[in-house]
């Protein structure tokens, strides 16, 4: 039988979702819980891959079980009351067997915090001071940059080197930035939100560092369809740092729960 699994996580101390030699990461701590329940080895498969320091406010797994039956509800407090604080489980459903946690999923949604302030309870959630000017940014600026990058495009410029993905070919949907209001006396957060089929490694932290460049002057929008048709990652701007990008949303076209 197939399960999938609902959850979310504080990246900042893990390499990232995939299992990875001689590193904490998300994926290892997820499978050596559910072994423990379940008592027999348990392989899980992510959703995607996120790289070190990222969060995921929605993210999904599947995994196989064919041993004692066991209930959904009971075993998402099991699993909680094992992982770490900075790991927690929504939900467990039983799906049909073909369902693929990662291959049916049609799109995902991302976003980058950058906060104008230090601001310590968002530290580690929100990019840090100096990677930005101390100035609200203009966004209208970045929006326009934003929307060049709308369409199916070769994002070789925005992916990390030497990585084995087949194709560098996305398709995005939606690319924006806006502002979020904050409580308790904070600044707002400027927010980039991004959709599309597929990510390539580092994309959207490099998509945000070459929109601020366009918006601190150095570059002009345009230099923004150069990157795309010139295919070379030294040519586009600087990554930001990992800690304030989250995966916002895995989108599926349905997810059908076996009761």
């Amino acid at each position: 039988m197939r399960f999938f699994v609902h959850l979310s996580f504080n990246g900042t101390h893990y390499h990232g979702w995939q299992i990875q030699k001689n590193a904490r990461s998300v994926q290892a701590f997820l499978e050596d819980a559910l072994g423990r329940v379940l008592r027999e080895t348990v392989a899980v498969t992510g959703c995607g891959r996120t790289d070190t320091g990222v969060h995921a406010l929605d993210f999904w797994a599947h995994f196989n079980y064919n041993g004692k039956p066991f209930g959904c509800e009971a075993l998402t407090y099991k699993l909680n009351a094992i992982l770490p604080n900075d790991i927690h489980i929504f939900g467990i459903f039983h799906v049909p067997e073909n369902l693929h946690a990662r291959y049916h999923a049609v799109s995902r949604t991302y976003r980058y915090y950058i906060r104008r302030n230090k601001e310590p309870f968002l530290e580690g959630m929100s990019s840090a001071p100096g990677t930005y000017a101390a100035t609200p940014p203009d966004l209208d600026l970045m929006n326009q940059g934003a929307a060049l990058f709308l369409g199916t495009h070769d994002f070789t410029s925005f992916s990390k080197l030497h990585t084995q993905t087949v194709s560098n070919t996305c398709t995005v949907t939606e690319a924006r930035w806006f502002t979020q209001e904050q409580e308790f006396g904070m600044a707002p957060l400027w927010v980039f939100q991004v959709t599309a089929n597929r990510f390539l490694r580092n994309m959207v932290r490099c998509m945000v560092g070459t929109l601020l460049e366009v918006e601190k002057g150095k570059k002009p929008v345009e230099w923004i369809l150069q990157l795309l048709d010139g295919k070379n990652r030294s040519l586009a701007g600087f990554s930001v740092p990992p800690e304030g990008l989250f995966l916002w949303k895995v989108h599926y076209d349905k997810l059908i729960i076996v009761n």
